[in-house]
């Protein structure tokens, strides 16, 4: 083997995508001492993505004084990429949950300062944006980033204001004439692998509000204030957004993003693969290998180890999944273009348990799948 290339999603409260590439790496090198090894560690564009692409590809951590969800000063960051061409943004930075601790309230939060970091990459040169949406607070519809780059808000006064999740019944009307010129010409993808409506029982407020803080009575009530925003960003911006797929991620922060900025939404592993070049870095790879804590059915829709194999199925280049556990009924994988599927539980131990020793497992199963590819190769 000359070259791998290794692609993993993190195992969800036990290894990140970075641990499991370093263990992945260290084997191969082992075996392999020749081996180029290409590392693309992916987050699903929650809290770790910047990071993630700076690992995979190089570039610069870029830090601004911005707000934080109750509209205070704060220190974020941005990445910018590809020589400064591209900048990645993750809304968790500055409007992340952790950020709240005892204060979680989503109708008084706000993405102010997600707007402030759109912007300042697109001042800064970046000709595309990539914006990944998780582990949000808010449930604005990203009336606050809106704000921030020009749009304005009125109530029935004729008051600009900055809406959040508690105040979107109050907006009358929105001005997009004063939209930051900056990002006219600037190219924003968004991240976003959930495909919630904007709003009603699947939306952004029942299914997710109630993580943020929200008890029932303020579910109904974020519910009925983005039904009403949606209605005015119609009217108004001539854009219908609610039943796009992935409108409703991030308190809505999928719907604000087409209707504000212009955006598209697009599943997190194509924006990864796109951004990293993946198809030129895999066309002389040997193998690649890729996993996530758990391959089901819901990883069938489209998931990290989905999009890799469909890729590396173009180009006919062998993939190894290697995850915590398997469920039934996954056969449809072998013709999206996995090779093989290997679980690194060793034991029928229940997560509790086992989760202690995913490292161990980890090193162990990928040894045992090195060891038989160089027995293989003699």
């Amino acid at each position: 083997m000359k070259k791998a290339v290794l692609i993993p999603d993190s195992f969800k409260g036990t290894l990140s995508s970075s641990q499991i590439c370093s263990i992945l790496s260290g084997k191969i090198l082992q075996y392999y001492p020749e081996c180029q090894v290409i590392s693309i560690p992916v987050a699903d564009g929650g809290e770790g993505s910047v990071d993630c692409f700076l690992t995979a590809l190089g570039g610069e951590k870029v830090r601004e004084t911005v707000k934080n969800p109750y509209l205070e000063d704060m220190e974020a960051f941005y990445g910018k990429l590809d020589g400064g061409r591209t900048g990645v943004i993750e809304m968790a930075s500055c409007a992340g949950l952790p950020l709240v601790e005892n204060r979680k309230d989503p109708g008084k939060t706000s993405t102010y300062g997600v707007g402030q970091l759109i912007l300042a990459a697109a001042r800064s040169g970046c000709e595309k944006l990539v914006v990944g949406l998780g582990g949000s607070c808010t449930n604005d519809v990203g009336c606050g980033a809106a704000a921030a780059v020009g749009i304005r808000f009125y109530n029935k006064k004729g008051e600009a204001f900055i809406p959040t999740g508690g105040t979107l019944k109050d907006v009358e009307r929105i001005d997009a004439s004063d939209l930051a010129p900056e990002l006219r010409c600037v190219e924003i993808v968004t991240m976003c692998d959930i495909d919630n409506p904007m709003y009603g029982p699947t939306g952004a407020a029942h299914i997710f509000g109630p993580q943020k803080g929200a008890d029932p009575q303020m579910v109904e009530e974020l519910d009925e204030g983005v039904k009403h925003l949606s209605r005015v960003i119609e009217r108004d911006l001539g854009i219908f957004v609610a039943d796009v797929p992935g409108a409703g991620a991030a308190g809505a922060m999928g719907a604000g993003m087409i209707a504000f900025f212009h955006s598209r939404l697009q599943m997190g592993i194509e924006t990864v693969l796109d951004t990293v070049r993946f198809d030129e870095i895999i066309s002389d790879a040997d193998m690649i290998f890729t996993g996530e804590g758990k391959i089901d059915t819901q990883s069938l829709r489209g998931k990290v180890v989905i999009g890799v194999g469909k890729r590396a199925k173009k180009q006919k280049v062998p993939v190894t999944v290697i995850v915590g556990g398997a469920e039934p009924d996954i056969d449809a994988a072998y013709d999206m273009g996995v090779t093989a599927i290997f679980p690194i539980n060793r034991l029928p131990l229940d997560f509790s348990v086992s989760r202690q020793y995913s490292e161990q497992n980890m090193t162990l199963t990928a040894d045992n799948i090195l060891r038989l590819m160089r027995c293989m190769e003699k």
